[in-house]
This record gives structure tokens, sequence and C-alpha cells, in this order.
């Protein structure tokens, strides 16, 4: 369950920062123009996928494929900033999508990939994630969550699976790979340079913007023991060790490479991985934050999709492959919610 304390303390310091600002900005009547503009980029970690309505809704014609929902921690912390202004109104641009790559983010159109009702034929591609949010001159924020999908960290799970499935190590694979395979330390190192140049192409588009990067919440846990490997809702027949290798050579090194590149812009890096601890795949559904290959989604969401050997509805679950909840999003809120008052205040 989310700590009630801390959310209480992140109310109070949003109210204090929001005082703060108020007093510090020149009086008079705010108009259209006289907001900030925060721009959210983003993958399917940040997006939502599953964890409220659709945005936008079912059978709306605008619909692009990117999953986006209500309950994701950009909606969560446009409705706290409303509650609460930092000083005058902050209009939100959400444009993440999931299945997005670093790439994805100034460089590359993206084919969304969403289960959920596609049209005949498939998504049509979409613009870079900058051209989407129409960041310029006059964006105040961006808020940035992208990375794992271009290792692609989804890719190495399902490898993990596979050798889980057959007592083979993951761990090996990628350390040692054979031909055609890039190493875990390859992968790593190519996905720093991608993001190097992705953050200076924002920088680029939004000269004057504070740059927030998101770092992705503690997945995996801390003892591998914790997962029970008969269970679809964790991580099934992943091996305990490759769990272990999965945390501190992939998903940890991943934070730090985004928090490094962060650092070298000048940037703010969002640390979720510390207060997500201890609420990993493998804890109890009422402790979890992140839900395992299976695990509880909105109604509209599918319990299988093609080309997917599993499914999950037969646990009468959904296909969730291993995404922060409802509960996660709102520990991200609660974490980027800050750093923008704070962001903010600095202007």
């Amino acid at each position: 369950m989310r700590h009630r304390v801390s959310r209480l303390r992140t109310r109070a310091l949003a109210v204090g920062l929001a005082l703060a600002a108020s007093a510090l900005l020149p009086s008079g009547s705010a108009g259209a123009a006289d907001s900030y503009e925060w721009a959210a980029l983003g993958d399917s970690y940040t997006a939502g996928v599953f964890v409220g309505a659709p945005q936008p809704p079912l059978g709306d014609a605008s619909r692009d494929g990117c999953d986006r929902t209500e309950n994701a921690y950009p909606d969560v912390v446009e409705r706290e900033l409303a509650e609460f202004p930092p000083g005058k109104p902050v209009n939100l641009t959400n444009v993440s999508c999931g299945g997005a790559v670093i790439s994805d983010i100034a460089t590359t159109r993206q084919v969304p990939i969403s289960p959920v009702r596609p049209p005949e034929g498939g998504w049509p591609a979409v613009d870079t994630q900058i051209q989407r949010a129409g960041l310029g001159e006059g964006t105040d924020v961006v808020t940035i969550g992208v990375g794992g999908n271009s290792l692609p960290f989804a890719g190495i799970l399902t490898t993990c699976l596979e050798k889980g499935t057959v007592g083979q190590s993951c761990r090996d694979y990628f350390t040692d790979p054979p031909e055609g395979e890039e190493s875990i330390a390859d992968k790593l190192a190519r996905v720093r340079d991608e993001y190097i140049e992705m953050l200076a192409r924002v920088h680029q588009a939004a000269p004057n913007a504070r740059v927030l990067t998101v770092g992705y919440p503690a997945v995996l846990p801390e003892d591998s023991g914790d997962c029970n490997r008969l269970s679809f809702t964790e991580l099934s027949l992943i091996t305990h060790a490759d769990v272990d290798w999965l945390r501190d050579d992939v998903l940890k090194p991943l934070n730090r490479t985004i928090q490094q590149v962060s650092d070298f812009f000048g940037d703010r890096y969002v640390d979720v991985y510390s207060s997500s601890e201890g609420h990993d795949v493998c804890q109890p559904a009422d402790t979890k934050w992140v839900e395992g290959i299976c695990g509880d989604a909105a109604d509209f969401w599918p319990a299988k999709v093609p080309g997917v050997p599993l499914n999950c509805g037969l646990i009468d679950k959904k296909l969730t492959l291993v995404h922060p909840n409802a509960e996660g999003h709102a520990n991200t809120a609660a974490h980027v919610e800050r750093a923008i008052r704070i962001a903010l205040l600095e202007r």
C-alpha cells in the first residue's frame, strides 16, 4: 500500500512551493498565455498503458495507439498541479507512447503497438515526440522517461525466461553473447550515446526549458529468493541468479546511465528507484507497485496478444509484462511533481 505519511509530506511540500512561487510572481490576472508549459515525453512507463481509462478514450478518432491512461503519473501530477498551482496554471502536453525507444523522442517516427482495438492494417506511424509536443522557446518544463526499450529490457527479460525454462543462464548469454548479439556492456554503451544525442536535441528544441529525466522503479527484488518461479504474476521461470543479474547488471546500470548523462547536461534526474524498493514485482499483490508477466489491469486491457505464446486469462489476469500499476505511478507522480515545482521555482 502507498505510504500515507509520505504522501502527506509531499502534499505539504507542494503547498509550500506553490505559495512560495505565488509570492515571487508579480500580481495580475492569469490569461490563457499566462501559464507554464510542460511536455511529458517517454515510453510505456510514462504512458501508463493499463492503469486507468484510455486517453484519448476508446472510440475517439484521435487515438494513436500509444496507450496513455488517466492514472499514469503525468495525469496524476497534472491534477495535483491544478489543485495547488505553482504560481500560475500548468498546461500539460503528454505525448508519451508505449513501446517508444530513445530515438523516437527526437529523430525517428514510431509505429505504435497498442493491442487495444488497433485499426485494420495497424496503427500509422507518429511523428517524433519533440514534434508532437510542439517543443519551443515557450516550453518551461520537459519530463522524459525513456531508455528501457532501447536495451531492450523486455527482450532481455524474454530471453531470461526462455533460458530459465531449460535451466540455462541469460547472464552468461549476454555477458559473452553469440555472434550477432550485443553484450550487456555494449547495449548500455549504445543507450548512453543515444541518450546524449536525444537530450542535446531536446535542449535545442526547447532552449529555455528545465529538463527532468525520470528513472525506472525497483522492478526487481533485492532478494531474488522473494520470487516464486511457479508464478506468472511474478517473473515465472527466470532463475534467481538471473533476477540478481537483471537487477545489478541491467536495471541499476541503466538508471546510472540516465543519471550520468542528465548530470552532464545539467539536468535534474528524478530517482524513483529508492522509494520503490520493497514494492517490486515479486511482492504480494497488496504491496507490489509493479505487475508481473501476468497481472491486474483495467478491463479494456487484453489477456493475450498475437505473437506472445501466453494467455493470462487462464489465471484470470491480464498480460501486463512487468509494468507499474496505479500505486507505482502514484509513487512516481509524487517525485515528479516535487521536481517540477522546484524546477519552476528556479526559473
